[in-house]
């Protein structure tokens, strides 16, 4: 089964920033922000999630920015094939960040990496619950159920896509795809031949 093609672009998703207030708020908070924030253009993660960790830990605001350095830090893991370490950073953006529906789809790319699909499953399911009509996560979860051998379900995604793209090639192709299984699947099997003597004697003429 080809693996679908958007799997390779999800590490390279752009992760937004808060902008950090100047002036505003806790004085401490915001140094350590503008800290992290350099660090975090230094691409020097270790760094940037200390500081935003702090800042968090004096002022709240900066708890989206923490999980934005997280899930950096965790793509770099990636690129390495450090998938626990990966799988880690993720799990506590998501504690930060429970509504974020991109840091459950990072989470499910890693765990597929791991062929931990079940996971993945979940994981797209919750993106889906964030972001209902997102095609990207609807085909790649139909490609998993399909992976799965959950026909049913796995067509049920794909004709939501086609209900929001009605020329999705990725769509029309798993559909016609299915549509051959399950026909195959509901022939009538032909009548298997009769069976012949039993191994070690010879027929009676």
């Amino acid at each position: 089964m080809k693996t679908f093609s958007a799997l390779c672009l999800i590490a390279a998703l752009p992760i937004c920033f808060t902008q950090i207030a100047h002036g505003q708020g806790n004085p401490e908070a915001t140094r350590l922000a503008k800290e992290g924030a350099q660090a975090n253009k230094n691409q020097d993660w270790d760094k940037a999630i200390d500081a935003f960790r702090k800042a968090t830990a004096i002022d709240r605001k900066n708890a989206s920015n923490l999980a934005a350095v997280l899930q950096k830090r965790a793509m770099a893991y990636v690129a390495q094939q450090n998938f626990p370490m990966a799988i880690e950073d993720l799990n506590e953006a998501l504690k930060i960040m429970p509504n974020d529906a991109e840091a459950y789809e990072r989470r499910a790319y890693v765990e597929m990496q791991v062929r931990d699909y079940d996971k993945a499953l979940a994981d797209y399911s919750d993106a889906i619950k964030e972001r209902p009509n997102e095609v990207r996560y609807l085909l790649t979860r139909s490609y998993i159920f399909e992976l799965k051998g959950d026909f049913k379900n796995s067509m049920a995604d794909t004709e939501k896509v086609l209900q929001i793209e009605k020329k999705n090639r990725e769509a029309l192709s798993r559909k016609a795809r299915i549509e051959g299984i399950l026909k195959q699947r509901a022939s009538p099997a032909p009548n298997p031949p009769p069976p012949g003597p039993a191994p070690g004697k010879t027929p009676k003429a």
